[in-house]
């Protein structure tokens, strides 16, 4: 990503980042006080209602006491129940019903201490049934909290607020409960707001303001103890009192404050890539100059100016690199010199290093005829007439060379190689060490290479000298071994030099190949990197393997 696109980017980010922080912070606030106005309205609304339920559930106990004081003090139902007078029985199988109606009730019954019922407003035929569990569920919900009683009658059942009390005839005592059914119109009453709705939900019905149609938001429920009298045994349980509202003015007020933010932040965006985009261009433009020129630099090219009079920091940044330019062409300048001086010390290196090369067998040949001359004068003939090849050999070597290094740069050409004869070669003409077993296991069958037999027995000498070194003048082997084999679908020749000399450590190893690096005495430090450059040369790959104490071992390998 150039520097221009994350100017711009940058830019962009400065300007709709703040914006879209705004955005939600406002959005959240906004959020946070309606929430907190409609729990303020839902608090209160669940007190009115609350406060309602309780004021209907004391009007249905003023009556339901209203009843039991007046039983309690009636004559005709002391009659009815201590003396079982059939006419007075008669009056009390009717009591509850004209009492329920006087007292403006849903529900009226009265009960003995075993919960059988004496008298029953709405269902006149429920007398003398057993209802046991009523009384006591309506006692253990507590006096004070309205309940809810889903109670049977002939029509079916009726879910009312239902209230008891008490009273004692000759030492037994009765019950009487009561309860009135909340109506959808009292439910909506007790909202007092035409945005909420109210609803009542027991097990089995629901009473109250449900709006059909639309999605509402619940706001809060209330739980209301609740009792099944219309089963075989009476069953508790909780109804729910729901508060609600529609959730479309709250959604449309939301939407509208979107809108407003989306428009804004399409306004800020296209303002900010206006702006965004003048400013990458002016910053933009002078920099890719600057860069264009700077690419065009190379040693061989410092002739690009950079003078500018801007006064800003790209007019500094070009002055800068003006004269920056102008200590490299002179630095270049000295640099070219120092190469040329160095140069001139590598190539004589490296000739002196290959012209030893070439000249130790010719020593070795030398020194050999000299013994054989020194003790075995007769035998010179045949001797020299043996070793001839190996000075033919040195000689044109020396010859190859001279003819290379009088091109200044040395030119391989490629022919069909031999590699196994290349190996024959280089061994006889391998100085011998005191101690050192030099062994070959050449291939029988072997594919030629096209290599320049001469950087070949170059590449193979130096290894095969620095093994014969590497054995310090102890007993140890050396072993050139050459093998077919394939890289993928090529066929290759492989050629290593292993020695039992004392192996290379991990540092060593790391700066085997570089120029002048060197640990014998004497050496110059080429063999390694001339050995590396040749088997580039000649199209081929180097690897070793060595560890200290156990020796090296050398492999190229070439396509055949």
């Amino acid at each position: 990503m150039s520097f221009r696109v994350r100017l711009f980017l940058a830019f962009l980010a400065g300007m709709l980042l703040p914006l879209a922080l705004l955005a939600v912070g406002v959005r959240r606030e906004m959020a946070r006080q309606v929430t907190a106005q409609y729990d303020r309205r839902l608090a209160a609304l669940a007190g009115v209602v609350q406060s309602d339920l309780a004021s209907d559930a004391t009007r249905v106990g003023r009556v339901v006491t209203s009843v039991a004081r007046e039983l309690a003090e009636s004559n005709r139902f002391r009659l009815a129940v201590l003396q079982h007078d059939d006419a007075e029985r008669a009056w009390l199988l009717d009591y509850a019903g004209g009492a329920m109606q006087m007292g403006g009730l849903s529900m009226l019954q009265v009960e003995d201490s075993t919960g059988r019922i004496l008298s029953s407003g709405q269902f006149r035929n429920a007398f003398d049934r057993l209802e046991p569990g009523l009384a006591p569920a309506l006692a253990a919900a507590g006096a004070a909290a309205p309940v809810l009683v889903r109670a049977r009658t002939p029509e079916g059942a009726v879910l009312v607020v239902a209230r008891l009390d008490s009273f004692q005839v000759a030492g037994e005592r009765f019950t009487v409960i009561g309860g009135r059914a909340p109506d959808a119109g009292t439910l909506t009453r007790f909202s007092r707001d035409s945005d909420l709705a109210v609803a009542l939900v027991a097990p089995a019905d629901t009473i109250g303001s449900i709006r059909s149609g639309g999605v509402e938001r619940l706001l809060g429920r209330f739980a209301v103890p609740y009792i099944d009298a219309t089963g075989g045994h009476i069953a508790t349980d909780s109804a729910r009192l729901l508060l609600s509202e529609p959730v479309g003015p709250l959604d449309e007020l939301r939407r509208r404050t979107d809108r407003w933010f989306l428009a804004a932040f399409i306004a800020t965006l296209l303002l900010g890539l206006l702006v965004a985009g003048w400013l990458a261009a002016q910053i933009g433009r002078p920099l890719a100059t600057l860069a264009r020129k700077t690419a065009a630099i190379d040693l061989d090219r410092l002739d690009q100016d950079f003078a500018s009079d801007r006064p800003d920091e790209i007019g500094a940044l070009s002055r800068l690199l003006d004269a920056m330019t102008g200590r490299l062409r002179t630095s270049a300048a000295r640099l070219r010199e120092a190469e040329r001086r160095a140069t001139v010390g590598d190539v004589a290196r490296q000739v002196n290093h290959d012209i030893k090369n070439g000249l130790a067998p010719i020593r070795h040949v030398l020194r050999h005829l000299a013994e054989v001359a020194r003790d075995e004068p007769a035998r010179l003939p045949a001797i020299f007439a043996e070793r001839r090849g190996t000075l033919d050999s040195s000689v044109e070597y020396l010859e190859t060379l001279a003819r290379n290094y009088a091109r200044l740069t040395p030119a391989a050409t490629r022919s069909a190689c031999d590699v196994n004869a290349v190996v024959r070669d280089v061994l006889r003409g391998a100085a011998t060490r005191p101690g050192a077993d030099v062994r070959l296991e050449l291939a029988d069958t072997l594919p030629t290479v096209q290599a320049d037999p001469v950087v070949l027995r170059r590449i193979l000498e130096n290894l095969v000298g620095n093994a014969l070194d590497s054995l310090d003048g102890r007993s140890g082997t050396v072993t050139i071994a050459t093998a077919a084999g394939t890289d993928g679908d090529r066929k290759t020749v492989r050629a290593a030099v292993s020695d039992t000399g004392r192996g290379m450590s991990r540092e060593e190893l790391d700066r085997a190949f570089d120029d002048f690096f060197t640990t014998k005495p004497g050496g110059t430090g080429l063999g390694l990197s001339v050995v590396r450059r040749l088997v580039a040369d000649i199209g081929g790959s180097l690897r070793v393997q060595t560890e200290p104490g156990t020796g090296s071992r050398f492999i190229i390998e070439l396509p055949a």
